[in-house]
């Protein structure tokens, strides 16, 4: 089971992705910053990395924080079929409860039968409605992440995958668009509908965030959108209990 985590110390940890990130104009020194502080950031975690698209357009992984993440991202990019290149290609979070009895991509699962991985979450990283690429995380036991690890690493990758984006063209952190404000600051559109929904439902913050990703998975929305919708239904109507169709 993974750490519950307390509203203002998800912020914190997203800050300082954030801050990480926002201080580095190489693209391959932030996707390390990146990988190491989710990994230190989820408990279970035995390593994590970033997958993107290098010079000549093949994914690589960059940011590695252990060999057995760069064997295991290598053996996709082998067999061309994994979840991190999933979740890329369908811009869909990917959880994996347990590699040994995972069917969906059977070479793969075969052939990192040896290594210490059993538990995996592949996120997308998506910068103006495109993936440039995909955040992953593995653990050695199964079990080890649930629904809301998922929510939490789609939560790490919004703001992260514009910062990444705006780095990958030579952006500077000075020249930051409002699009990536907006994505810095989604962060506390979510933490206030996860307050509302606590409040609303006598609910758990980890409950309250589940709720969120499943509305959203169900509408093809955002976390962002779906947020937005639970706030603009209090606002129009604070007595309405159910104006956002979270139930």
């Amino acid at each position: 089971m993974i750490k519950k985590y307390p509203l203002d110390e998800l912020s914190t940890a997203l800050g300082r992705i954030m801050g990480l990130l926002l201080t580095e104009e190489k693209v391959d020194h932030a996707v390390q910053h990146l990988s190491r502080a989710v990994r230190d950031s989820i408990p279970g975690t035995l390593g994590a990395g970033v997958s993107m698209l290098d010079p000549h357009a093949r994914p690589v992984s960059s940011g590695s924080t252990d060999s057995v993440v760069e064997r295991a991202d290598a053996l996709q990019y082998e067999l061309v079929q994994g979840p991190c290149l999933t979740a890329w290609a369908t811009q869909e979070s990917i959880l994996i409860h347990d590699v040994a009895t995972e069917a969906r991509w059977p070479n793969w699962s075969a052939a990192v039968v040896d290594l210490p991985i059993r538990s995996v979450i592949s996120t997308p990283l998506i910068a103006d409605g495109q993936a440039i690429g995909a955040m992953k995380i593995y653990a050695a036991s199964p079990g080890a992440f649930e629904d809301a690890t998922a929510a939490l690493m789609e939560l790490f990758a919004s703001p992260a995958a514009t910062l990444l984006s705006h780095i990958q063209t030579a952006e500077t952190p000075e020249r930051i668009s409002d699009s990536l404000q907006s994505a810095l600051y989604s962060r506390d559109l979510i933490n206030r509908a996860c307050g509302i929904l606590m409040e609303r439902h006598t609910i758990t913050e980890d409950s309250a965030l589940q709720q969120l990703m499943r509305q959203a998975r169900a509408t093809r929305s955002t976390l962002m959108e779906v947020s937005a919708i639970v706030l603009a239904g209090v606002a129009s109507d604070p007595r309405r209990g159910s104006s956002d169709g979270l139930r």
